[in-house]
């Protein structure tokens, strides 16, 4: 999708395709939800071409073979079976699926001081699969940061679904101060507070850093929240292994992050880099997880103008897609 921005895409179906699969799910059953995966896939390979072409594009990277058709419709039913499991993924019907967990330990580690953190995760595989630690820690609150107007359909499977969940929502539509103060809260309460880090608004604070081969931009302003907040980060990927198995994998990175002010730029720059070859090793290890279908690495004069912002409170209220928002990722 070269020269045109991920947010200028239409949603994938929207509303009405997230009630079709939430409907077909409940009163069929996964089964027969799962076999309604093809035709869709289907549709969007032949309707979506922007999305197919960015498919093709970033298996070109990954795949040991140049990427055939077949190859771009096993990216899109991938998507479309996680899509399909976060149904049951967050009503809590846990116990359907199979899940692979690696790293918990140190994340508990981190939480047993008495303060939450902050769990970064990105569009790679289903950020949905985290739920597995409320079978391993149901006490444990997570909220999740989420720009409530710019993704109704979420919003509304989330209060169809699990209204508990819905009301712990963060909403990354209100100022930044807003925003910092309320992750404050949510940690110091000792909850997890999770967000998207690999996606950048035109005009966002950014870094550009080495990413399959070629430099891309990531944002700063979830690094930014994290050094001023000074607070456990752990990176989280939830990669879906075909069927109902799931591979979760946490990944600490700091038991309190802090910036100083000296070295600020540096540092997060290299936070940045960090996270970038952490997701670069998963993307290779499930390349079909891959679900930023558009042109990552498209060039963004307006971002590239800003590699740092002062104000992370600013640059929060930018970072809107910072949940797990599936509901727009459809390709």
């Amino acid at each position: 999708m070269s020269g045109d921005h991920w947010k200028r895409r239409p949603e994938g179906g929207g509303l009405f395709a997230l009630w079709l699969i939430r409907t077909v799910a409940r009163r069929g059953g996964r089964t027969l939800a799962r076999s309604l995966l093809w035709p869709i896939t289907a549709y969007f390979l032949l309707m979506r071409g922007p999305e197919r072409r960015a498919s093709r594009a970033y298996l070109r990277r990954v795949l040991p073979v140049r990427p055939s058709l077949l190859h771009v419709a096993r990216h899109i039913h991938t998507f479309a079976s996680t899509i399909l499991d976060r149904v049951f993924l967050l009503s809590g019907q846990l116990e359907r699926f199979d899940f692979a967990v690696e790293g918990l330990p140190a994340l508990e580690a981190q939480l047993e001081r008495g303060q939450g953190a902050m769990i970064l995760g990105s569009h790679l595989g289903s950020f949905d699969a985290l739920r597995v630690l409320a079978t391993r820690r149901p006490d444990l609150r997570v909220r999740v940061l989420l720009d409530k107007a710019h993704n109704p359909a979420m919003q509304q499977l989330l209060d169809a679904l699990n209204p508990r969940l819905a009301a712990d929502i963060i909403d990354a539509g209100q100022p930044g101060t807003a925003i910092v103060l309320a992750i404050r809260e949510a940690l110091e309460e000792g909850a997890l507070v999770a967000l998207l880090a690999d996606r950048a608004l035109p005009g966002d604070a950014s870094a550009r850093v080495a990413f399959l081969g070629e430099e891309a931009r990531f944002p700063l302003a979830p690094w930014q929240i994290a050094g001023v907040l000074q607070v456990p980060v752990t990176l989280a990927f939830g990669l879906y292994r075909g069927g109902n198995r799931y591979e979760v994998v946490f990944e600490p990175v700091s038991d309190g992050l802090s910036l100083p002010r000296h070295e600020r730029r540096q540092a997060l720059g290299a936070l940045v880099q960090t996270y970038a070859a952490r997701l670069q090793h998963h993307a290779r290890r499930a390349p079909y997880n891959w679900f930023n279908f558009y042109d990552f690495w498209q060039p963004d004069d307006a971002s590239a103008a800003r590699d740092e912002s002062p104000e992370p409170g600013r640059d929060a209220a930018r970072t809107r897609d910072g949940s797990a928002d599936a509901a727009r990722r459809a390709p």
